[in-house]
């Protein structure tokens, strides 16, 4: 993939989620069908990009102040002498585009209620780790070609440098393919990725979260597939939100469910995907059509590509291992005004234990 400039040029996708479980529609926009939601309110969602013109006699590099760490965004976030976090940031506006082109003074970073230093700004297509957690229980048996394709989807809107791999769950998760830097890896697998048995979703997530330790990049993220809740693991739903807020992964989800739930699993499994994934800074999207999965998938992966990664050093160092809450605000560009404006970022993070 080019870097995140061109990669701006050539990607332009459109989400929107106009499906309620009463009065079920499709919207077109800008040629591209997609049934997607957010929430299990099902508030409308699409994904487009905004431009706001960057200011060209700051650098990025500039922007770090004087005495600031020269770091790329390779380096590892917590745990590192310096005690720098990092966190990774998506803007939507209020019709769910994209926002680009913010400046480092257009953010404000809190630990608690004390503001920080940001010692360090960037926007730049960072490599990632990631993987794949993709269902391939009984009830894809009539989703998993366009699952497949999804995957595929995704992958193609990587950066050269990213690192891959892929968990199926059914009645327990596997680790299909491990770390990889070549998309046909991935797609070799992908043709045995046979569905049969039950749905083992927060075992695959625990692996995911386990084999992710391994992971080169400090950019992580997972990907999640799937058609339905959680009916055969050994974790509980609290046990995974614990180890997705200290594993430092971002998440996101893309649940396919019928307009109608035929058990209580199954109804669950939207708000299951939208708790796990926004703890983490990621987001979830629930469709009812495959053939919309590809779509979302590539979605996914223009979010990831477009993320400001802020970095600070907390005020008061803490090596207390307890978690710290962090907020990111924004102040309004001064030129574009926008109705509304939602930050995607993770909500904190476990300081080292001595």
């Amino acid at each position: 993939m080019k870097g995140c400039d061109s990669a701006f040029g050539e990607i332009r996708q459109a989400m929107r989620c106009c499906l309620t479980a009463s009065n079920p529609f499709l919207a077109v926009l800008l040629g591209v069908f997609i049934v997607a939601f957010v929430t299990p309110a099902r508030a409308q969602s699409t994904i487009d990009d905004v431009h706001i013109q960057p200011r060209t006699e700051r650098p990025i590099d500039s922007q770090i102040p004087v005495g600031g760490p020269k770091l790329d965004s390779g380096s590892k976030p917590f745990k590192v002498l310096v005690d720098l976090v990092l966190v990774p940031v998506t803007i939507m506006d209020g019709m769910n585009r994209l926002v680009r082109g913010l400046a480092q003074d257009n953010f404000q970073v809190f630990e608690g209620k004390h503001p920080q230093d940001i010692r360090y700004f960037s926007s730049e297509d960072a490599p990632v780790s990631l993987g794949i957690i993709l269902d391939v229980s009984g009830s894809m048996s009539d989703k998993i070609q366009r699952a497949r394709e999804a995957v595929v989807d995704f992958l193609n809107t990587a950066n050269p440098q990213d690192e891959f791999f892929m968990i199926t769950f059914s009645d327990k998760p596997e680790l299909a393919s491990g770390f990889t830097e070549q998309v046909e890896d991935i797609q070799a697998k992908l043709v045995y990725a046979t569905p049969k048995g039950r749905t083992s979703l927060l075992d695959a997530i625990y692996l995911g979260i386990s084999k992710m330790r391994h992971a080169k990049h400090s950019r992580k993220a997972l990907l999640i597939i799937s058609d339905g809740g959680d009916n055969h693991s050994r974790y509980t739903q609290s046990e995974i939100v614990s180890q997705v807020k200290e594993a430092d992964v971002m998440i996101y989800g893309i649940g396919l469910y019928d307009r109608r739930f035929s058990t209580p699993e199954e109804a669950s499994g939207p708000d299951l995907l939208r708790k796990i994934s926004e703890v983490t800074g990621g987001t979830s999207f629930t469709i009812d059509n495959p053939n919309d999965l590809a779509q979302v998938a590539k979605a996914v992966g223009t979010m990831l590509r477009n993320q400001y990664l802020l970095g600070y050093r907390p005020e008061s160092v803490s090596r207390d291992g307890k978690w710290h809450k962090i907020k990111i605000k924004l102040k309004q560009p001064k030129k574009i005004k926008f109705p509304s404006l939602r930050v995607y970022a993770k909500d904190g993070y476990y300081a080292p234990a001595e």
